[in-house]
Order: structure tokens, then sequence, then C-alpha cells
């Protein structure tokens, strides 16, 4: 009976979780998504079983399909990869807390593990299999109204708050079942699920932030990523852009294209760059205007002591480095190399290890792709209109810490770039666009996104869309919006929840030792 009755529950956690989940979830079920398996562990009072993995395994099998599925729309193995894994992975940090469990008193074990999933979520950030898609925080993306402090703690205050309301609801529960009074427990669970959601209406309510205003030109060009993009040339997208501006009577803007706009790979220092760099500074004293735009940089050289750690040997004698990069023509043209990198498409992770095994050519998308270099440090173009804008590129918009290292350099606007058109008229492209709304309010900055195929949009400070193109469709947006310069807590502290939930990792782990060393 218990066996079947785990199972149900560990279903029931995993179909909670799901569908929960931004945009299409019930984002209050988030709150009660960890009870029916924390009581699936309680109920399992014997030694840690291979049984038991598998239910825990088939509550983040659950919750990780119901969430990515969308990924089967850019690539079956990606997507196999990435729900198993990560399954694994959610599976391997609750085994962890069972285990420690049976050892430490309640209390602490729950602190352990808070504090130990944070780990995980963070150690997901910064991996090089990083996929921190279904960090807990996220959750909260089409709710903006309940997290304006976000500010202060960033996602992991959601992450926090989640585990906490889960572990105290189930509290509840097992008080329930074992007849013990709940009134002051239930009190305390309805102030902690209440109060933030009130502070945060507050908040959202008091600000304004009232700055100097810019002229912004999104373009969503709505390229078949699959059938079109890559067979249009350069020069194709350069009189597209050109004879746009000039149907629009663009003046005085700042023009933002999407990621690699300008998708035929150009050569670094070459003539073929050279040419379209300056026919775009032609573009920009024409139209009075600054141009962002994504595109596509490599370079090729044959002094093997200029290799870098993800640089792709051709043969003996040839190297090549490949860049995602983004390109400013402005007074001052200037680049940026994508940093923030797709597992398995953009890079080899842990390459010096996988390379010898694999080769070094992996299965892309839509073909056969090199790892791609990288930018060490964030970095800010500066406008002609005396500010400056930050080039986050795809994949970079879903890492809160990092992101702020743009503002922290002196960003007063983000500017998202993006291809979303992998993944079809699927979740993939709107969750995407949802955790862009974190970002604004983290950084309390206005984004302008330009997607290929959608959805491009302006956010502002608050995470509200203000205005946006539809996926699927061709359109500009020719608007004005304003900058900033104010520091969150957020953007100066970083991560500081995860750095206090390492401490407490740190101590309950010696504890836990202490523990099983005095009773051997």
């Amino acid at each position: 009976m218990i066996k079947l009755k785990s199972f149900i529950l560990s279903v029931f956690s995993g179909l909670i979780l799901g569908i929960s989940w931004p945009t299409y979830g019930v984002t209050a079920l988030i709150f009660i998504g960890f009870v029916p398996l924390l009581y699936v562990l309680y109920i399992n009072k014997e030694k840690y079983s291979l049984s038991l993995f598998l239910y825990i395994y088939t509550a983040f099998l659950i919750w990780n399909f119901i969430s990515t599925n969308w990924l089967f729309y850019a690539t079956l193995e990606g997507m196999l990869f990435a729900i198993i894994v990560n399954s694994f992975l959610m599976t391997i940090v609750i085994s962890l807390y069972k285990v420690v469990s049976t050892t430490i008193n309640e209390k602490l074990s729950f602190i352990f593990l808070i504090s130990l999933w944070i780990g995980f979520e963070k150690f997901h950030l910064i991996w090089d299999f990083s996929w921190p898609w279904l960090n807990l925080g996220n959750v909260f993306s089409e709710k903006t109204d309940w997290i304006q402090w976000y500010e202060y703690t960033g996602s992991f205050g959601g992450t926090l708050w989640v585990l906490i309301v889960n572990i105290l609801i189930f509290k509840i529960l097992k008080k329930i079942i074992e007849s013990k009074k709940i009134k002051k427990l239930s009190i305390v669970t309805f102030l902690i699920l209440i109060f933030p959601i009130a502070l945060s209406k507050y908040i959202y309510n008091s600000i304004e932030i009232k700055e100097e205003k810019t002229n912004i030109f999104i373009i969503q060009p709505n390229i078949d990523p699959y059938s079109d993009k890559y067979s249009r040339s350069n020069t194709d997208n350069y009189f597209y852009l050109y004879n746009l501006l000039e149907k629009n009577k663009v003046n005085n803007s700042t023009i933002i294209l999407p990621e690699t706009f300008f998708s035929n790979g150009l050569q670094i220092n070459s003539n073929k760059q050279n040419e379209l760099i300056n026919s775009l500074g032609l573009v920009r004293e024409k139209f009075n205007s600054d141009i962002l735009s994504g595109i596509e940089l490599y370079e090729i050289f044959f002094d093997s002591t200029k290799a870098k750690d993800y640089s792709n040997k051709i043969d003996d004698e040839k190297w090549l480095d490949i860049f995602n990069s983004a390109v400013f023509i402005s007074e001052k043209n200037d680049y940026y190399n994508k940093s923030k990198l797709v597992v398995g498409v953009e890079n080899i992770p842990y390459k010096k290890i996988i390379e010898p095994l694999l080769g070094n050519i992996l299965l892309d998308f839509g073909g056969l792709s090199y790892s791609r270099g990288y930018d060490e440090k964030r970095k800010n173009f500066k406008s002609s209109n005396d500010f400056y804008i930050s080039p986050i590129i795809c994949y970079e918009s879903i890492y809160g810490e990092y992101v702020t290292e743009y503002t922290r350099n002196g960003s007063n606007l983000l500017a998202i770039i993006t291809n979303d058109g992998w993944w079809d008229v699927s979740e993939g492209h709107k969750q995407h666009l949802s955790y862009s709304k974190i970002r604004a309010i983290e950084n309390r900055r206005n984004i302008v996104r330009s997607a290929n195929t959608g959805i491009s949009a302006i956010i502002n400070y608050k995470g509200d869309v203000i205005e946006k193109i539809e996926y699927g469709k061709e359109g500009i947006i020719n608007s004005t919006i304003e900058l900033s310069d104010k520091l969150t807590f957020y953007v100066i502290y970083g991560d500081l929840i995860f750095r206090v939930s390492l401490f407490f990792l740190f101590i309950l782990l010696l504890h836990y030792f202490s523990v099983i060393m005095r009773f051997e």
C-alpha cells in the first residue's frame, strides 16, 4: 500500500510543479508542489532505497517534461538529455536531504534542504552543463506584481519563498494527520505567504523612475531559422534594413536588430567585414541613428600559441575561433561576444575532457557547429546620445547575477537580442520573454528586446510588457524609453541569499558528520 501511495503522490507532485510553471501555469500551485513529495519521504521511514530514488525521480521527470518538452522542436536528443539529466540532479538533491534528515533533527534538516537546493540552483548557473531554466524563482515571471522585492533578493528570493511555504504546509498536513493543533503554524504560514505579495504590491505602486528618454526602433524580421535565415546574404539583410528605415523615416534613434541578423560569417578584419561595417556606418549617418545588431564573426590563425580554451583545431597548423557577437555602429564602433553559451550547440562542456572523445564537432540545431568563443567581461556600448546600452545575447538573459554585471558597469538600458525561432510555436519563446521581466525588476532597468521571429518587446523596470510584436509576425516597435542609472541592492550585492545558504550548508554538513562520527 505504501508503495502505491508513494508512486501516486510522486506523480501528483510532478503534475503540480509542472502545471504551476509559466507561461500557462497556475502560479500559486508552486506553494504546494513539493508537499506530496515531502510526504513520500515522510512515510518511507526506512533507510534510503532504490524505490525511494525512483519515486523522487518520477516527480521531477514529470515536472521537467511538462515545463521544457518544447526543446523537442529544436532537438529531440537535447530535450531528452536536459529532462533526464536535470531530473536526476534534482533527485540527488532530495536524496541527500533524505539521508541527512535521518541523522539530524527536523528543523535543521529543513534548513539543510533549503540551503542545498539553493546551492544546486547556483551550481546550475555556473557549471559547464548549465541549465537554470527551472530554478524555482523563475516560476513567478508571469506574476511580477508578486516579486517586486527581487530588486533586493534576485530570483533566489523566490526560491527561498517557495521552499519555506512548501515545508510549512507539509508540517501543517503532518500535524493534521497526527491530530495536533495547527492554528499557530497556520497563521505563520499565511503571513509568510501573503506578506511578500503585499510588500511587492506596495513597491509596485510606489516606485517611479523618471529619467531622460531616448528613441528606440526595434526590428523583428521574422526570418525562418531553418529554411531562410542562413540562405540570405548579409547584403540582402543590409538592404532589408535600409529600406525599412527609409520607409519609417527613422531619425535620431537606436536601432535594435536580433541575434545573428547578419548570419553569414565574416572573417575578423577581412575586406568583407570592413565593407559591411562601413556600409552600416553610412546608414547610421543617413538616419542619424546608432545600430545594435547580432553578427557572426570568425578568425582563422596559424599560431598555436594564440589558441584559447574555446579555439577549434582544424588541422596541425590551422585554428578557428567563431563568435556569436553583437556589433554596435556608433561614433565609435564596438563588438561584444556572447559569453553564456548554449550547451552542446555553442560550446563543448569540459572541452579538454570531452573533445578527445567526441571530436571537434557537435550536433547543432540545424547542422554541425564548432564551439564558440566568448568575452571574459560584460561590455556596454556607448551611444552617440551619451548613454550606455547592454548587448545581452539570447541565453544570457536567464542569468540574474550575470546580467547585473552590465548594470554595475554603468548600463542605462538593457537590450536583449535573440533568435527563438528554433522552438516554433511553443512555450519556449514565451518563457524566454517572461524570464526577461525578472531581469528588469532585479536591475530596475527598462529592456528593449529584438527577437528574430518573436516575441520582440519593450519591458519596463517593473516587469510590465509595454509593447510587443507577436510571434511569427514581421514588425517594428518605434517608441521612446526611459534610461536609468540607479543601482538596486541586488545589483550591488548579488546572490547574497546563496552565500548565506552556502554558510548554513557548510555548518550543517559539519554537524552531520560530527554526529555520524560520534555514533561510530
